[in-house]
């Protein structure tokens, strides 16, 4: 599974934020709950339209941001 099937960017949905296909629950807050110390299993209680395959890709996305992320170091 590979997140692009499963997050998706509409400039209608949340203001072009990343969201869970077929949802209108957001990329970021998904892993702020994470973060935050929620199990994955109170997470899909709570959203029962979300999967753990939902979750991973969520994760999925934020490892590929970080990776793409280039930070250079300025010189003082």
């Amino acid at each position: 599974m590979s997140w692009p099937e499963r997050i998706v960017i509409e400039p209608g949905v949340l203001a072009g934020k990343p969201v869970v296909r077929g949802t209108r629950l957001a990329v970021e807050f998904i892993l702020e709950l994470l973060a935050a110390g929620q199990s994955e299993a109170a997470i899909l209680a709570n959203y029962p339209g979300l999967t753990r395959d939902d979750i991973l890709a969520c994760l999925a996305y934020a490892s590929y941001l970080a990776h793409e992320y280039k930070a250079y170091p300025v010189p003082v």
